[in-house]
């Protein structure tokens, strides 16, 4: 069975392996988000939604040269930092990887509707990586109904803000959570999702 394996790095930091590809999101800057660790990661390929310092570092990853190899299909649908058409924050780019059957999108730091044929493009995810913490980004409210429209298996908040680290103007995960009524709280950062993974909001612990 194919499987899809997610690693939470804090902020909008993930990797995302499959068939022993890695691949990191939005890896963040040292001191770009207050209370995270500098990152050293190693990856096949990195993808950022954008490139403020919190969401693109190059330095943080090693590469290993495999980008050839790669498994995922990989697609991208084009949107804005804020409402006001990218007036106020720019642009942001959703990345959709499908591979074995498995699709998984990072929405980046989402601040906008979407229009018909976007959110058409983000049907039947079996993981939606979904910031929620409000003012960057969508807020709570806006992010469940947006998983409301989508319905994606798994949904994994990010972009929140906790007691040891996050921007202090952006929400913290509660927010959100008391929206849901399928929280399932892991232990870990770590969570593989297979055909077989129950429905759920997954919310991932830093080490």
């Amino acid at each position: 069975m194919r499987t899809l394996t997610l690693t939470w790095h804090g902020h909008s930091c993930f990797s995302a392996e499959a068939d022993s590809f890695h691949v990191v999101f939005d890896p963040y800057s040292p001191d770009s988000v207050p209370g995270l660790k500098p990152l050293s990661l190693t990856a096949d390929l990195v993808l950022s939604s954008h490139e403020h310092r919190d969401h693109q570092c190059p330095e943080a990853v090693s590469l290993s040269g495999k980008e050839a190899d790669c498994p995922f299909q990989i697609e991208t649908i084009d949107s804005f930092h804020d409402d006001a058409g990218g007036s106020l924050r720019g642009t942001n780019r959703i990345h959709i990887l499908t591979a074995g059957g498995l699709r998984l999108a990072h929405m980046g730091d989402i601040g906008c509707t979407l229009e018909s044929a976007q959110l058409e493009r983000l049907k039947d995810l079996d993981v939606l990586l979904l910031p929620v913490g409000g003012y960057y980004t969508i807020d709570a409210s806006q992010a469940k109904a947006l998983e409301g429209i989508l319905r994606p298996r798994v949904t994994i908040p990010m972009h929140y803000r906790t007691a040891n680290f996050g921007y202090p103007v952006i929400s913290t995960l509660d927010a959100y959570t008391q929206l849901c009524d399928d929280v399932v709280i892991y232990d870990t950062n770590v969570l593989t999702i297979d055909k077989q993974t129950k429905p759920q909001t997954a919310i991932l612990t830093l080490s």
